[in-house]
């Protein structure tokens, strides 16, 4: 690619806002090589800023590659494998047409040394019959009209035919049978009698027919091995595996390109930076995302922010906090499960009602989601633990939810007038805590729950009263940890788990809040620390983030604190743990929003 257009493609894309987070790029190349920087915005995600660019220039290209090639005369697309063995038998093709163009040659020399050797060997008689001949064509034809002794030929082919192979394969192929060695002697070919005529006179001196005789006795040898390479497909072999090795030290040199073994294209998980978002779940089944840090720290009573907005029958019903990169397993009223990553939620602003659920999966159209579990991995050691309205719990593997169906899947199976209200992951040591309306709770060991498949019905976890309901399911570590309740009219509190003591599962448990005509039923309850903040949301769609530190610490009898200050008719829906902010507070007046 050319770097220069590389540099304006990145700027028109800075311009036109398709790549975020680049501030400045710089061409610092000199003569020393290419340099291009890449500054980025405070703040910014290195490897996301490198993924887009690598999704939207040329900085990483893809391109088709056939594997054709012509064999035996056709074009045909071909494997790896096939075309090694193509290769292979093509390299085995040319090196046996090159032995036998070798062959050929050595056996023409051959031909040519053996005449010159008889005529070494009968030496004063060529000469007198030259000198006698009238004309170069009489001495031609006086050469091949007689048998001439062999001398050194017919002891060198009796010595290679002997030990080696025959001596009719030193001949040449187009040689006609009367001619070469017979038992009355030799006769000469034209070719022979030729090269006789041409013979210098110094080639007659001792040394130079020692010449001539030791370059035949080397080609007859030369011969003999290329007759044994045709015969020999191992030798073949070797000579292809020695010829690449000369090939390789010659013109080899470190790979320039990687080879891996499982390529695999940007997703569009690459290009999402990760951050945490709030994702919100109104009643009439609208959900968004919006980032984390939209929302500031408040005391507690304040007015509370807008988180959604609403329309006049809708209320915001769930709300989490979640990375973009994590799964959202998302649990209907009928049992089922579906997935869906964070950064598929549809963003948008505070007042924004986000887009319908039911577009995002694929459900049925009397199905709602009503349970929602964030999830960073699926593994062996872990579980998903659910509660459902009327008290049934259930254990299932995590590895069983591994993988996603664009249609979902079985997750528990439900009576007809029972709801999933509660999904947690627990790791089979946690204590349980089943929290109804009517502001009892019953806390009992996970391990008396067994582990069941998706399809299972579950075990009862809590008796509750006839017109009673489960709302929430808590998985307590520690006693370290405080529940906080909320109510509907907008009070709640904070109380010590070990104020919760162990009961057998299927018990009706004790007093959480006191569930007074002030408070109004149960909606809420979460596990929270000291340090930690809550996030409360309403039915008309304002939300509050607070401290737990202002929030008092109660018994499990009593009726709470005053949590947030509710408009006439608008009532308490949820209650959410904010995790590890690190906002400072915000003060605000008792009275204003925030």
């Amino acid at each position: 690619m050319n770097k220069a257009h590389l540099c304006i493609k990145i700027g028109e894309l800075v311009r036109e806002k398709r790549l975020e987070g680049i501030s400045e790029i710089r061409d610092e190349s000199d003569k020393s090589g290419m340099r291009m920087v890449v500054e980025l915005k405070r703040g910014e995600v290195p490897e996301v800023v490198l993924n887009n660019l690598y999704k939207h220039t040329q900085m990483q290209d893809t391109f088709g590659m056939n594997m054709v090639a012509i064999l035996d005369g056709q074009p045909r697309l071909l494997n790896l494998k096939q075309i090694l063995e193509a290769f292979l038998r093509h390299r085995r093709e040319v090196i046996t047409r090159r032995t036998q163009f070798e062959l050929k040659k050595a056996r023409d020399r051959g031909h040519i040394l053996e005449g010159l050797a008889v005529a070494l060997a009968n030496v004063d008689e060529i000469i007198a019959l030259i000198k006698s001949s009238a004309t170069p064509p009489e001495a031609k034809a006086a050469l091949l009209s007689k048998a001439w002794r062999s001398g050194v030929v017919e002891q060198m082919l009796a010595k290679v035919a002997g030990e080696q192979v025959g001596a009719e394969a030193f001949r040449p192929l187009s040689l006609a049978p009367e001619f070469g060695l017979h038992d009355e002697g030799y006769f000469l070919t034209e070719v022979q009698a030729q090269a006789i005529l041409d013979l210098r006179l110094q080639r007659l001196t001792g040394l130079e027919q020692d010449k001539i005789v030791g370059e035949y006795g080397e080609v007859m040898v030369r011969i003999a091995d290329l007759l044994d390479i045709l015969d020999t497909p191992e030798r073949v072999t070797e000579i292809i595996a020695t010829e690449l090795g000369e090939i390789k030290a010659a013109f080899g040199d470190k790979r320039r390109s990687e080879i891996i073994a499982h390529g695999s294209d940007i997703s569009l998980e690459d290009l999402i930076t990760p951050q945490d978002m709030v994702v919100t779940l109104s009643n009439t089944g609208y959900m968004k995302a919006q980032p984390l840090d939209e929302y500031r720290t408040q005391k507690r009573g304040g007015r509370g922010k807008q988180a959604a907005g609403t329309k006049e029958e809708d209320f915001i019903e769930k709300l989490f906090i979640a990375n973009t990169h994590d799964f959202i397993l998302c649990f209907t009223n009928r049992g089922r499960m579906f997935w869906l990553k964070v950064y598929e939620v549809p963003q948008g602003g505070r007042g924004a009602r986000g887009k319908p659920i039911i577009n995002l999966l694929a459900m049925a159209q009397d199905e709602k989601v009503n349970a929602i579990l964030p999830v960073k991995e699926f593994d062996e050691n872990h579980f998903v633990f659910m509660a459902t309205s009327l008290g049934t719990v259930k254990k299932t593997p995590l590895s069983a939810f591994s993988r996603p169906r664009t249609a979902g899947l079985i997750a528990v199976d439900l009576d007809e007038n029972d709801y999933l209200v509660g999904v947690a992951i627990t790791n089979g040591h946690n204590d349980v805590m089943l929290f109804s309306d009517e502001g009892k709770a019953n806390r009992f060991l996970e391990a008396e729950v067994r582990a069941m498949g998706r399809g299972a019905r579950g075990v009862r976890g809590i008796r509750l009263s006839e017109d009673g309901r489960v709302i929430a399911l808590l998985v307590a570590d520690n006693d370290e940890q405080s529940v906080m309740t909320a109510t509907e009219n907008g009070f709640g509190k904070r109380t010590p788990v070990g104020e919760y003591t162990r009961h057998r599962r299927g018990g009706q448990g004790l007093i959480a809040i006191s569930t007074s005509a002030r408070n109004g039923k149960v909606v809420a309850a979460t596990l929270v620390d000291e340090t930690d903040e809550v996030m409360l949301i309403t039915t008309g769609g304002v939300l509050i983030r607070t401290r737990i530190s202002e929030i008092r610490s109660l018994g499990r009898s009593t009726q709470g604190v005053t949590l947030i200050n509710l408009d006439a008719g608008e009532k308490l829906s949820g209650l959410q743990r904010v995790l590890d902010s690190d906002e400072e507070p915000v003060a605000e007046p008792e009275s204003g929003e925030a």
